[in-house]
């Protein structure tokens, strides 16, 4: 099967969330005295860190938010939209709540715009390989996840465990509980944040009535298909190498992509649950077509940074994800992002023609890509009539 789709790098944008860098051990400490009583609306501090019970007495999740509630804001100034960034591995829910702000200061949207940060808790046990200084540690009674569990959409951990993509729901559903002015909430996610709700799209709950849902999805190390064809580079027809391509900017080049089925053999697996949907895990609550359908009438955008192209420093490319499955859908996450949105065009959603903007002088950092120039039509558009 073969199927050719000219691949552009569009316009220019901006999203993150956090470039995933663990910090030491013992640094998931408690914020200073000082951060803890900085202003909501300029930083990350512990008088803005929020929890709700979730279903099913599943725990509680925990969010930081700018302001408090749509009962004790000033008159006029009721959020109408929210901007909720999703952390990366790390967990770095203060550095993507800060690069949240700082994109909604910069765009001149903080008046209207409640930004929003959830911090998906591990245990103990598991804190030091994916833990950020100043994050709060979990507390008693928080729904707690593994390190990578979270990112996949997997149950907690306990009794009465909830799937990370329903806790997403819940927090949705909680926040336009708490500030019932809120008509769209644009969901954005960098590195292993974007690839959380990247795949959880297909699976997410309906949103409360007259809550519009947009997604955009940066940079992820790695991408859920819905067929089992992967992109290969072309040139004049013929298969070529993806370095020929270029990078960055230049990226693709004058290069095509080929829809092409693998050799199973030499990749098995390829398509199976996270990398495609096979073998999809059950707990998720739909089957593949069912996810793909809604994957494709979803309103998402993509966006990754032009210099996350390579492995030089910046691209944090010791942690990309090189499995089998994952280089076969490009050798960097530019790569696998600019042909990710090709197989998009092709296949899901060809009506929607959803592109990739690409920001220039970025690599795989949020304080880079969130706050930039080209960030804001993405992120924040013009507010609906």
């Amino acid at each position: 099967m073969s199927l050719r789709v000219l691949a552009g790098a569009a316009a220019a944008l901006a999203l993150a969330l956090g470039p995933p860098q663990a910090g030491a051990a013992g640094a998931e400490d408690a914020p200073s005295a000082a951060a803890a009583e900085a202003p909501c609306d300029q930083a990350a501090s512990g008088r803005c860190f929020i929890g709700f019970e979730l279903p099913g007495a599943a725990g509680r999740l925990h969010y930081y938010a700018s302001r408090g509630d749509a009962g004790t804001a000033e008159a006029g100034t009721a959020p109408t939209t929210a901007l909720l960034v999703m952390h990366g591995h790390p967990r770095d829910a203060n550095r993507s709540f800060d690069a949240g702000l700082r994109a909604a200061r910069a765009a001149g949207r903080l008046g209207d715009t409640l930004v929003v940060a959830p911090l998906f808790q591990v245990g103990d046990a598991d804190a030091a390989r994916c833990r950020t200084r100043g994050v709060p540690a979990a507390e008693p009674g928080d729904a707690l996840w593994t390190c990578g569990g979270w990112l996949e959409g997997a149950p907690s951990i306990g009794a009465r465990p909830i799937g990370a993509f329903a806790a997403l729901d819940a927090l949705v559903a909680e926040l336009h509980r708490r500030w019932p002015s809120l008509q769209t909430v644009t969901l954005a996610g960098f590195s292993a944040g974007a690839q959380m709700l990247q795949h959880g799209v297909g699976f997410a709950a309906d949103p409360p009535p007259g809550l519009r849902l947009r997604y955009v999805i940066a940079d992820p190390g790695s991408w859920l298909y819905f067929d089992p064809a992967r992109p290969q580079p072309q040139r004049g027809g013929q298969d070529v190498d993806w370095e020929a391509c270029g990078r960055g900017d230049t990226f693709p080049g004058d290069c095509s992509f080929a829809l092409q089925a693998p050799d199973g053999a030499a990749c098995p697996g390829h398509d199976r649950w996270k990398y495609g949907t096979g073998s999809l895990p059950a707990a998720l609550g739909r089957d593949a077509a069912q996810a793909r359908a809604r994957y494709a009438a979803a309103e998402i955008h993509y966006v990754e940074g032009a210099l996350d192209s390579s492995a030089d420093k910046g691209t944090y490319y010791p942690i990309l994800d090189k499995s089998c499955a994952a280089m076969l859908q490009g050798p960097y996450r530019l790569q696998r992002g600019v042909a990710y949105a090709a197989y998009d065009r092709a296949l899901l959603a060809p009506a929607q023609a959803r592109q990739v903007t690409v920001v220039p002088g970025c690599a795989h950092d949020v304080g880079c890509v969130l706050p930039s120039d080209a960030a804001r039509a993405v992120l924040f558009p013009t507010p609906r009539r």
